[in-house]
């Protein structure tokens, strides 16, 4: 499922697409238990033993309980509730220097050293093609450690009437505000992962990640024309306190807009987007031609995860995904000169996997490797990618990025995006100050529908709200709105950052990488940023 579809699903059509991959249907209150670690570590045990003993040279173990809960209303209805659990074990080695998975469901110590077999025969077998044995970069062993994301409240916890009232209101509150058709929907999910290895580490991790996107749409009647407004808020690495609405996560915007940080008052948002998908239908189409473009973090983030955050993914870079998901423009001869000016002098962009409240924070990734931060683009030059265990060789680093992971417990893991962020600027600068000295631009809130080409380089970029600026001042709302890019120019177009007052986090619950295809959840943050020159289209010319 391609983000840019992903509100325009029906409520229950979207519930039964989703079920498939996140397991059996269990009640509500199968979401508020856990497995005992002592189990898990016995059966972590069971596996890292059988696979020593069959001639393993390395092996890992991940005991998944993978939770969610789906909750899915339009209008004056609550159209589904869907709670899932899926259970089981993973296990990967290394054998005759080859790679090995096989997962099983079977929580049985035969059950499990069967799997931790079928693995081992599947790396023997496999060696037989293998042109160079695995490199493993060097990961030393943590003992018996455990992490959580600090929340405050879990919302597996909270009954799921509360959970419903609150989308009620919500949508009674926008078609009262001005909507003719709102959908809401939370989705909430409790990660609970066990990770051992014959490094010597036995890792217990709880993590929790909440998102309650919404849409309202206004019809004029009498044209039949429609628009919509998505709602402005991110999907967290929080607990349900994210919902609380304290008046500390709102963020006033030029235009009349309203975004949301550590907090997020679904009501507000939903009432602003009913008025504001009304105020569409009259806004005037823009006109085509180029524009200084002031991008909010709502926005922005979408076009960090295209064009900085999957180009610098090195599987994608060194061809590894091309059959699917595409390759990279950044390739390692631009790295290797350490000359590459992917951006401007003002655009330092670092991945981040420790950041709290973000969807890619965790203690340890699925290799056990301690989470950290580092930089991709540094004052606009190109410096690092984001690697795992088996390809840090290829850089010529001593250690992995801990940037690894799985989806299930029965899918094997591999290199995924972390938290990618553009940094803040030095600068004392406010979005006022970045507004104040353009003379003909547009400003630009909420990301829409997107295009790009495999390798990241050519790409065009919509939004949900759009402000026309003439001669330092925003005059009105206008409609119809994407930008062109090609990725390296559109950078060095960069030519300022608010600084960190403004820093917020956007991102996507539900990446797609990789064949089978796996989903990971990364936030990617940023403040205000203003970039010069940029192409403007019409989109409804561009229809038709």
């Amino acid at each position: 499922m391609q983000r840019r579809d992903f509100l325009r699903m029906g409520g229950a059509g979207l519930g039964a697409l989703l079920l498939p991959s996140y397991g059996n249907a269990v009640a509500a209150e199968v979401l508020t238990t856990k497995i005992d670690v002592a189990v898990k570590k016995r059966l972590a045990d069971v596996a890292l033993n059988a696979a020593t003993k069959a001639g393993a040279t390395y092996c890992d173990v991940r005991i998944g309980r993978y939770l969610r809960q789906f909750v899915i209303t339009r209008e004056n209805r609550v159209e589904n509730i869907v709670n899932t659990e899926s259970v089981g074990t993973g296990i990967r080695v290394i054998a005759n220097g080859t790679w090995g998975f096989a997962a099983t469901s079977d929580f049985s110590d035969d059950g499990v050293a069967k799997a931790t077999a079928e693995a081992v025969a599947i790396a023997k077998a496999n060696s037989k093609f293998q042109s160079e044995p695995v490199q493993l970069a060097p990961v030393k062993g943590v003992g018996e450690v455990s992490w959580a994301t600090p929340i405050v409240k879990n919302a597996m916890q909270v009954p799921v009437k509360e959970k419903a009232d609150l989308l009620m209101d919500v949508n009674n509150h926008a078609l009262k505000a001005g909507a003719d058709f709102v959908r809401s929907i939370m989705f909430l999910v409790n990660e609970q992962k066990y990770f051992a290895s014959t490094d010597g580490s036995y890792i217990d991790q709880d993590i929790h990640r909440i998102w309650a996107p919404l849409e309202a749409t206004a019809i004029d009647k009498q044209s039949g024309k429609f628009r919509s407004r998505a709602g402005l808020s991110a999907p967290m690495g929080m607990g349900y306190e994210y919902l609380d609405g304290k008046p500390s996560g709102r963020v006033a915007l030029p235009g009349g807009a309203v975004a949301y940080s550590n907090s997020y008052n679904m009501v507000e948002d939903a009432v602003a987007a009913a008025k504001q998908a009304r105020a569409k239908l009259k806004a005037p189409s823009v006109k085509p031609g180029r524009y200084d473009l002031v991008l909010d973090p709502s926005h922005l983030w979408l076009t960090i995860h295209e064009s900085v955050g999957h180009p610098t993914e090195l599987d994608r870079v060194l061809g590894y995904e091309a059959n699917f998901a595409g390759t990279s423009f950044a390739t390692l001869d631009k790295w290797k000169s350490g000359k590459f000016k992917y951006g401007s002098d003002e655009v330092t962009i670092f991945a981040d996997k420790t950041q709290p409240g973000t969807l890619g924070c965790v203690g340890y990734d699925d290799e056990g490797v301690k989470t950290q931060r580092w930089d991709l683009i540094k004052d606009g030059v190109l410096v690092n990618y984001q690697v795992i265990r088996d390809q840090a060789h290829i850089l010529g680093l001593k250690h992995s990025q801990g940037c690894c992971y799985a989806d299930s417990w029965a899918s094997v893991q591999f290199q995924r995006m972390a938290n990618v962020s553009l940094a803040p600027g030095n600068k004392a600068i406010g979005v006022d100050d970045m507004i104040k000295d353009v003379e003909n631009g547009i400003y630009i809130v909420g990301n829409g529908s997107f295009s790009i080409d495999q390798q990241r380089y050519n790409a065009q970029f919509g939004g949900q709200l759009f402000y026309e600026i003439k001669n330092g001042k925003i005059t009105e709302q206008i409609e119809d709105v994407a930008y062109q890019i090609r990725t390296p120019e559109f950078w060095n177009a960069c030519v300022g950052v608010c600084d960190d007052r403004d820093y917020r986090f956007g991102g996507s619950f539900f990446d797609g990488k990789g064949q089978p295809e796996q989903v990971s959840a990364v936030s990617h943050g940023s403040s205000t940023a203003r970039f010069n020159g940029i192409n403007v289209i019409n989109t409804a010319r561009s229809l038709g």
